[in-house]
């Protein structure tokens, strides 16, 4: 039988999981936190000494650490997921797409499902396709899929651009834009090719992607308000921000809210950045490039979406980015 006040959720001590493992606490849940390295943990994690919070130490490939973490669960909240393929820092063993978006995803559900746990609420990413551009989008759709398939009271949320004091994407600009890391002269971001088809064999024009940042502490919001929701139930959600900005314009106001100077964001053309880190992969220098091809092309897509349907089911009311943004700014 399951609790209905216990919320077990992997990849807990991540930069989104901490948020959500936060607002779990302060909305009265209990929470059963799949984590793999206690001391980051306990480092990242509120500290609760009244058994609310209680942490699985193991790996989502560990089916008994799983049914650990799922028994007498209510809901469980699947965050588990990877920007970029690399290699695992403890047992040097490669860490896959396909490993931690797919095989991760069904090894949960199985959890949920032998753990009889009603709710399964998924974390997946805006444009995810079976088409997509890069591995990470066609990996993510596939994850989506055997949640939908599977028996469970699903929901899937999709999150574009999530920033946030302690997210990778704030830490790298902000030492981009501060020249703290190169490449220091600029600010770089991707841009696409759209050909002008108003005349035969028309230029190609690189365009800037719009982007609709989402403040982490948003994002948890609407995963813990869809737990007990039964409009969520069998839906599917983009998390995205209210404020839709170009990349560069973006940038330029994540300069000025640092008070960094006056180092202008430069477009790269995806196609060109794609296959630069393909070209450094095939060398073995992977590594020394900070994107793989996917991440350059995905980069050229817009992440803007409509958020009617969170709006009305969720009650979803982001703040802008620029404010979100500003009310951190000055800690970085």
């Amino acid at each position: 039988m399951s609790d209905s006040r216990t919320v077990a959720v992997t990849g807990a001590s991540g930069f989104v999981g901490r948020s959500i493992v936060a607002q779990l606490l302060s909305s009265g849940y209990h929470v059963r936190a799949l984590v793999r390295d206690r001391e980051k943990a306990r480092a990242v994690l509120p500290r609760r000494d009244d058994g609310s919070l209680r942490l699985v130490i193991g790996d989502v490939s560990d089916a008994a650490r799983l049914a650990d973490l799922a028994q007498g669960a209510h809901a469980c909240i699947h965050l588990i997921g990877i920007i970029r393929e690399t290699r695992d820092m403890a047992s040097g063993r490669a860490v896959t797409f396909r490993q931690a978006h797919v095989e991760a995803t069904r090894a949960m559900v199985d959890a949920c499902v032998n753990a009889g746990v009603p709710r399964f609420i998924h974390m997946s990413a805006l444009s995810v396709t079976p088409n997509g551009v890069s591995d990470y989008q066609r990996t993510k759709f596939e994850a989506e899929s055997i949640v939908r398939m599977s028996d469970r009271q699903w929901t899937i949320f999709r999150p574009g651009l999530i920033h946030g004091p302690a997210g990778e994407f704030t830490q790298m600009m902000k030492k981009i834009i501060t020249g703290e890391m190169p490449p220091y002269l600029f600010i770089p971001y991707f841009t696409r090719g759209v050909e002008d088809k108003s005349v035969p064999l028309g230029p190609v024009q690189q365009v800037d992607p719009l982007v609709q940042p989402v403040a982490v502490e948003d994002v948890a919001r609407a995963f813990v308000g869809a737990i007990d929701n039964p409009a969520a139930v069998g839906e599917v959600y983009n998390l995205v921000g209210p404020e839709t900005l170009t990349w560069p314009a973006m940038l330029r106001f994540m300069r000025d809210a640092l008070h960094a100077g006056k180092i202008e964001p430069f477009g790269l053309p995806a196609e060109v950045a794609a296959m630069g880190a393909t070209a450094a992969q095939r060398l073995g220098m992977g590594a020394m490039v900070p994107f793989d091809a996917g991440m350059a092309r995905m980069g050229a897509q817009d992440s803007t979406a409509s958020l009617a349907k969170a709006r009305t089911d969720l009650n979803f009311r982001p703040r802008p980015f620029k404010e979100s943004f500003s009310a951190y700014a000055g800690s970085l």
